[in-house]
């Protein structure tokens, strides 16, 4: 076991800071362009035609990302895992901030035929590579820091970086509902938030470059040469850790974005709610999100990792059942309920992840290892979710997108059950 000594009081804060930083803004740069896809990319981006298709190709450029996110974890793991944390932190921010801002300058369809939405896709993708390496090094920031008996709680500071950035998303593209009329908003105004990137990440720059490196990746170098392709060690002594991991994200994803990406299109296109007043309903759910991140991450330290998912998982398949009765009511509160519920569970799920990942491998593999594995269920819990949940709407009603956030829970309650318990193990 590397024996490290615990961050001064100072230093815990500016560590967890910038680990918090980072990833609100990398989520912000994430859920704008998840807003902008179910309000507006498809009629900006795509021919004229049935919203309906316009919708759905907007879904499958929301995709993109997530298949890019895995490769940028294989390649960002493995400098993080061979040059340190702090400078693979700064590279992903960077490319994510450049490829959030060019988005907000891209052409419109009806300016640049094909060309506009083939760019889309090129900085979608770009966007996914500088995700892949985030989270993972956010999360090894707040881990590698923790003092014994504290990482679950250390871990959290990244994961509230999403509530963060998808409350300054939201209130971003309200502000714009209520201030412009849809022809300018449509026009221009849902450029803006992807403009403003800019100016969060500079802030989040700043906060990172004053950062050292973690002082167990330090000891682990004075030790013993970093692994030559930390990706392949990965695969070929940690694969079992590697696809539990992966599988036991799939519920948290799949709760997130059906109660966000899917429920705002749905909720605008289907059910008759204007824009703001469904936005403002996902700004008062995501609070409840924010609330089950500390809740679980405390529970984590004192239960142990497990028990707290466990429970999780558990109520998110019972959570599917009431999906058609609550959302597709159309009645406003029990539409609303539903999304408090929703974000709250997976809010739930989502605060110990940021010490579950990274303790399920060595120092000398952790980064490629959380990366891949949290970006991988990206494509399996998330990517297609959206999309998907439409086509089942389409095929045979609300109901069947239940079942679906149902089998997603059931399958990550599997392979957590499969685990073992790393609440006692050393980092």
């Amino acid at each position: 076991m590397l024996q490290t000594a615990p961050p001064t009081a100072l230093s815990a804060r500016r560590i967890l800071t910038a680990s918090f930083v980072g990833t609100a803004i990398e989520f912000y740069d994430f859920y704008i362009y998840a807003t902008a896809a179910a309000l507006v990319i498809g009629p900006v981006f795509f021919p004229s035609g049935e919203p309906g298709v316009q919708l759905l190709a907007a879904f499958a450029t929301f995709a993109i990302a997530f298949v890019a996110r895995p490769i940028g974890a294989a390649v960002f793991g493995h400098f993080g895992d061979r040059i340190g944390r702090k400078r693979t932190l700064v590279a992903s921010l960077m490319i994510m901030g450049v490829s959030t801002v060019l988005i907000g300058c891209l052409p419109t369809y009806s300016a640049a035929g094909w060309l506009a939405p083939a760019a889309l896709c090129a900085l979608r993708f770009g966007q996914g590579l500088g995700f892949g390496g985030e989270w993972g090094g956010a999360a090894l920031l707040a881990v590698e820091n923790a003092p014994p008996g504290r990482r679950a709680w250390y871990g959290i500071f990244p994961q509230l970086g999403a509530p963060v950035g998808f409350i300054l998303a939201n209130l971003g593209f309200l502000a714009l509902s209520y201030g412009l009329s849809p022809e300018s908003f449509q026009s221009w105004g849902w450029r803006l938030p992807f403009l403003a990137s800019a100016a969060l990440v500079g802030v989040g720059l700043y906060v990172r470059l004053r950062l050292t490196e973690t002082p167990l990746f330090k000891a682990a170098l004075a030790v013993e040469a970093p692994e030559r392709v930390p990706f392949v060690t990965m695969l070929t002594q940690h694969g079992r850790a590697t696809l539990l991991g992966t599988l036991s994200m799939v519920a948290c994803y799949a709760a997130f974005y059906l109660s966000t990406v899917f429920a705002l299109g749905y909720g605008t296109a289907t059910l008759g709610f204007s824009r703001p007043t469904f936005l403002l309903f996902e700004c008062v759910a995501v609070c409840f999100m924010a609330a089950g991140i500390p809740l679980s991450g405390a529970a984590a330290d004192r239960f142990g990792r497990r028990p707290v998912i466990l429970l999780g998982t558990a109520l998110t398949v019972l959570l599917g059942f009431l999906l058609g009765p609550m959302l597709g009511s159309g009645q406003a509160p029990l539409v609303l309920g539903f999304l408090c519920l929703g974000l709250f569970l997976m809010g739930w799920l989502f605060g110990p992840m940021g010490a579950l990942l990274p303790e399920l491998f060595p120092t000398r593999v952790r980064y490629t290892g959380a990366s891949v594995t949290y970006n991988l269920a990206g494509i399996i819990g998330a990517s297609g979710a959206p999309y998907l949940a439409q086509r089942l709407v389409d095929w045979g009603g609300i109901a069947w997108v239940g079942a679906y956030l149902a089998i997603a829970a059931a399958i990550s309650f599997v392979a957590v059950l499969l685990m073992p318990e790393t609440l006692r193990e050393p980092v």
